[in-house]
């Protein structure tokens, strides 16, 4: 075979449609169109999306709305204790050893040992979560199962530890938008409005009883 009999495979292209050219095209003097009606019109009102049913209650509407997504739901990765045999006896179980085992998929998702199975050796196992059934074989088996501390919410009503700025602290306090020390250098000779300088009104260039 050569490069120049090389072609698609039958049915994988066919030929453009040529439209509005008349009968002798195939597609008749409405382009394909069909007689009438919104998609036969020119412009933009033809151009309906996919999903317009043409008025009615859509099927997004009309199907029921039950439950909702918890936001705070944890995603563990399940491991049963029987797939543990691809460890030997007293090694360390952990998620990098886990994934390096391809027990699991990922390494940023928490890992929860589940009781499926028999435990034939002890393992030193450190997961984020672990079932009573998984638990009760590991440390039949001799082993031990190390899991993180868990957080210690807040109770209702109970004050939040508040940690103290340092101007709360005794530090000095500066005022809001000024710099501490006086706002800027002094110039000799020159005084700033407010300290008993004299202030021209507004749109009026001072006078020789102003200067006076």
């Amino acid at each position: 075979m050569k490069i120049g009999q090389l072609k698609p495979a039958r049915g994988a292209t066919h030929p453009k449609k040529r439209r509005g050219l008349g009968p002798a095209s195939g597609l008749g003097g409405t382009a394909g169109r069909g007689h009438k009606g919104q998609r036969a019109r020119a412009g933009k009102g033809s151009m309906v999306p996919g999903w317009f049913e043409g008025g009615q209650m859509p099927i997004q509407r009309r199907l029921p709305k039950r439950g909702f997504t918890n936001v705070n739901r944890v995603e563990y990765q399940a491991v049963n204790v029987g797939s543990l045999e691809r460890f030997s006896a007293g090694e360390k179980v952990t998620r990098e050893t886990l994934r390096a085992k391809r027990l699991i998929n990922r390494g940023d998702r928490p890992v929860k040992l589940l009781g499926e199975g028999e435990v034939k050796a002890a393992f030193e196992i450190a997961v984020d979560a672990a079932s009573a059934s998984a638990r009760e074989k590991i440390e039949a088996a001799g082993g031990t199962v190390t899991l993180p501390e868990p957080r210690v919410r807040r109770a209702r009503g109970e004050q939040k530890t508040r940690i103290p700025r340092p101007h709360e602290a005794g530090g000095p306090k500066s005022a809001r938008g000024r710099k501490p020390g006086g706002g800027g250098p002094k110039i000799a000779g020159v005084q700033r409005h407010g300290a008993g300088g004299t202030k021209s009104p507004r749109g009026r260039k001072p006078g020789p009883a102003d200067r006076g």
